[in-house]
């Protein structure tokens, strides 16, 4: 007779049973709640008779009671929307603004989320729910949730090496918004024109509408049509001729005056003191809302999860109502369904569900890890992963009113303005504000939110962080405040090369190293080990148990594709 292999432990439930390849029907599951006696068709007999505080009553008839820790060691949300907002906020980043819009435009518009969709559905709910699951079943974080499959201990090692590489590089770009937020309490923008010799050139460029001329004759500095009779006269023959390439105001503020961006990585200068400053209140931030785990942040988040929806919706009837921003809305939603043929297409749609809902990177494990054990983590899913896509959809239009905008008023196309990344939130945008009326304050609302939206995944990558040192040496645990301030001051030593001038150049390589390949080879690794290691069959089984309620194999299925 083979012996069953050992289950799922239930974290600080350690009196929870492990799961064989048999039912779960009729088995006894004594939690510190004590929710009785699990059948198939009936579910539980009896609720909890445990416990003081609020009783909130779910699906399936059973109660969790909030008001006191399930997990007295590690600790619990103290509400069911706290963890909810802070798993969206994790998940709605400042990629859902800045990259996935230009995405759905470079690859056919509105075809593109046949893709995106099928992969949302096809790899990004399951793994999402996955990684939440496993979290919230053993109530451990990424590095200690693996006892059930020790050799793959690795993978949460690489989840919270991940997160604490992204958090450098990602709190930097919060210190540049801190750093346009600043400067842009001013009654002019200080990249609206060319006027100031401490970081403009004579390359320098106002964006005035372009002369729509068909012919290079010019006569006293006037552009004539071909058809004009202009008379004679003659021509001089130039046989060198050097052209220079026209740059924005924005864009040399940017590169000049904001990061002092220098010519290559060989070239890497001091720290720009401006930055540091930005960089030590960004850290400063991210170390008082954690000091207290997850009751600050829990709190925390109901206005920093909700805060950046607000202000996509205030830019977004501000965008539609500005001239020609349909026509920057038509390159981002008319469908060029012959680009669904090139496969490139569909990987952008794959690694950008990695990049959007922040899969792979230990965030999910650890905010699920401090839910308790019955918490319907199916349906939180679901919420988190629709409430992601809609948000990636909406900031397009948002994004794209203000491009066709843009494009209009220099007479461009669409495609001439659109950028990504850095370019968008700290040159083309910014662009943008200058020639609208009350420009400062729509680039504070605009500052505003890109931080905001940043904060909510940067706390949960340092918490990710936390929980891994603090589940590896719970010892520590008892001096949580003291731990997030050593993690915080290192973050921000470490962090002190990407205000150089040279430091953009590192940010670029720890963006494409860090979140590129890397995520795809944790979540596959992670599919590796449920399905092979453990078995998605007894996988099922025990999040059958933690929900109360059978769910699709479908769901399964899709671990092992």
């Amino acid at each position: 007779m083979s012996k069953s292999k050992p289950g799922l432990k239930g974290g600080a439930r350690r009196d929870y049973y492990e799961s064989d390849e048999s039912s779960v029907e009729g088995k006894e599951i004594r939690t510190s709640l004590d929710p009785g006696i699990y059948d198939d068709k009936k579910g539980y007999s009896r609720t909890p008779s445990t416990g003081t505080g609020v009783t909130v009553e779910t699906t399936d008839s059973r109660k969790l009671i909030f008001g006191k820790d399930e997990n007295e060691d590690r600790g619990n949300w103290s509400g069911r929307f706290d963890f909810l907002l802070s798993l969206l906020g994790y998940a709605v980043g400042l990629g859902n603004v800045w990259r996935f819009p230009y995405l759905c435009y470079r690859n056919g518009g509105g075809a593109f989320l046949i893709p995106f969709v099928l992969m949302m559905g096809l790899i990004g709910v399951p793994l999402f729910f996955m990684e939440a699951s496993l979290g919230q079943f053993c109530s451990s974080g990424p590095m200690t949730c693996w006892k059930f499959a020790p050799m793959f201990k690795g993978v949460g090692i690489a989840m919270v090496l991940v997160s604490g590489f992204t958090s450098l590089y990602y709190n930097m770009i919060l210190a540049w918004s801190y750093y346009y937020l600043f400067v842009s309490f001013t009654s002019d923008l200080p990249w609206a024109d060319c006027n100031n010799p401490e970081w403009n050139t004579e390359f320098c460029a106002d964006k005035l509408p372009l002369i729509d001329c068909t012919t290079t004759k010019y006569l006293n500095g006037t552009c004539y049509n071909g058809d004009q009779f202009l008379g004679l006269w003659n021509d001089t023959m130039f046989t060198e001729v050097t052209g220079h390439k026209r740059i924005s105001a924005a864009e040399e503020y940017w590169t000049n005056r904001a990061i002092n961006m220098s010519s290559g990585i060989d070239d890497f200068g001091q720290p720009k003191w401006q930055l540091v400053m930005c960089l030590m209140l960004a850290w400063i931030i991210c170390f008082l809302c954690l000091m207290k785990g997850i009751k600050t942040t829990g709190k925390v988040v109901y206005f920093t999860a909700i805060f950046p929806f607000v202000v996509l919706i205030i830019l977004f009837f501000r965008g539609v109502t500005l001239d020609n921003a349909g026509q920057g809305i038509y390159y981002f939603i008319v469908p060029d369904f012959d680009r669904l043929l090139d496969a490139q297409v569909w990987k952008d749609a794959a690694v950008q569900i990695f990049f959007s809902m922040s899969i792979a990177g230990g965030g999910l494990v650890t905010l699920a890890s401090y839910n308790r054990f019955h918490n319907n983590i199916l349906k939180d899913s679901i919420i988190v992963c629709v409430g992601d896509t809609l948000t990636c959809i909406f900031a397009g239009f948002v994004i794209f009113s203000f491009l066709g905008y843009m494009a209009g008023r220099m007479n461009l196309h669409v495609k001439d303005v659109a950028r990504d990344g850095a370019g968008l939130a700290f040159v083309v945008y910014p662009e943008a504000v200058t020639s609208m009326p009350g420009a400062p304050f729509w680039s504070i609302l605009f500052f505003l939110m890109l931080i905001t939206l940043g904060l909510d995944s940067q706390f949960a990558m340092l918490e990710t962080v936390l929980t891994g040192v603090t589940d590896q040496w719970p010892h520590l645990r008892q001096h949580k405040t003291i731990v997030i301030l050593i993690i915080c001051s290192l973050f921000f030593l470490a962090g002190l090369p990407l205000t150089c001038p040279g430091g953009i150049y590192l940010l670029q390589i720890l963006d494409n190293y860090v979140g590129g390949w890397t995520l795809l080879l944790i979540g596959f690794a992670e599919c590796m080990c449920l399905t092979y290691a453990y078995g998605v069959t007894r996988f099922m089984k025990d999040i059958e148990v933690m929900l109360g309620f059978k769910i699709s194999l479908v769901c399964g299925k899709c671990y092992g594709w």
